[in-house]
């Protein structure tokens, strides 16, 4: 089967589950596509970096297939400060052209993508540089959405999900604060919310002190057996979430992250203000012990759908 030149495979198993690998693989091709059309038609390089967002990727089957099916797609997009992209012209040229190519990449895979809106802000972003957001929606009913953050600063995919990890805790903590107690009700949001942890910690696991560690393991552990096994009924959403509330996650999270760019003179409790030149900027020291596991995953599954083709 033909599923054009961004992948080198399906994005989607007869279950509708997700090969992650295929999924990383189209984002990551139509950016380099859409770089090379901006850079030729404003006359100067234009990088753009992309991969997946959210760490779907870190709980998969060993050939990337998802364990469950996923039915919002986000990805991770990385533009370059410059002139050129200030300017809402060009802004708008950029989200025509993008969003034209990941309808077209989708296409051979089933979804029919269309356009809702854009510009959106996520919350804890950059003041003077804020993470925007694109919307677009399958009328297939395949997925629900698929929503593309645009960040600043065109640095690689694995490295502007770790920054992005900090703006996330600083999210996440909204809903536990161990101070405020529970603030969610809905249960799906709930779920949402717990995957956002789960994903978090598996992300920063190499930098997390050897006592938070042990005190979150178990409790990580569990919520994800839950959540494999269904995680369906209020009453046990509720009780996974007061369990993670109780026992400090985010808190755990925010100790692994800051202290290394305290270092810098950086504080992630006012991440918000950092200078615009720090957007996607990570210290070296964390990406030597964050980066390595990400990629390995990636040249895992990689290598394990080429085995199964031989």
């Amino acid at each position: 089967m033909n599923y054009g030149p961004y992948t080198t495979g399906p994005v989607f198993y007869d279950d509708y589950t997700t090969n992650l690998f295929h999924l990383n693989e189209l984002y990551q091709n139509v950016a380099e596509e859409v770089s090379q059309n901006l850079s030729k038609g404003f006359g100067k390089e234009i990088p753009i970096t992309s991969g997946i967002w959210g760490g779907t990727y870190l709980i998969a089957e060993p050939n990337g297939k998802s364990r469950r099916r996923i039915w919002r797609f986000y990805c991770m997009v990385n533009l370059p400060i410059n002139a050129t992209m200030s300017y809402r012209r060009n802004m708008e040229k950029f989200v025509g052209i993008y969003t034209s190519t990941m309808a077209r990449a989708f296409e051979p895979h089933g979804l029919k993508l269309d356009l809702k809106m854009w510009g959106g802000e996520l919350p804890f972003s950059n003041r003077e540089m804020p993470n925007i957001t694109i919307h677009l929606e399958d009328a297939t009913g395949t997925i629900r959405w698929l929503r593309p953050i645009i960040s600043w600063n065109a640095v690689s995919w694995e490295q502007s999900i770790i920054y992005d990890a900090i703006r996330l805790v600083r999210e996440l903590k909204q809903n536990l604060d161990y101070d405020k107690g529970p603030t969610l009700d809905d249960p799906q949001e709930i779920k949402y919310m717990l995957q956002d942890v789960i994903i978090t910690f598996l992300t920063l696991k190499e930098i997390l002190s050897p006592d938070f560690l042990e005190h979150a393991e178990p409790i990580i552990d569990d919520m994800m057996k839950r959540f494999m096994s269904g995680l369906h009924e209020e009453e046990e959403i509720q009780d996974v979430y007061r369990t993670t509330l109780n026992n400090a996650l985010i808190y755990g999270f925010e100790e692994g992250l800051r202290a290394p760019y305290l270092e810098h003179g950086l504080d992630i409790l006012k991440f918000e203000e950092w200078p615009t030149e720090k957007i996607n900027w990570v210290p070296e020291e964390m990406k030597e012990k964050l980066i390595p596991p990400v990629k390995n995953i990636i040249n895992s599954f990689r290598e394990n759908i080429r085995a199964a083709r031989r």
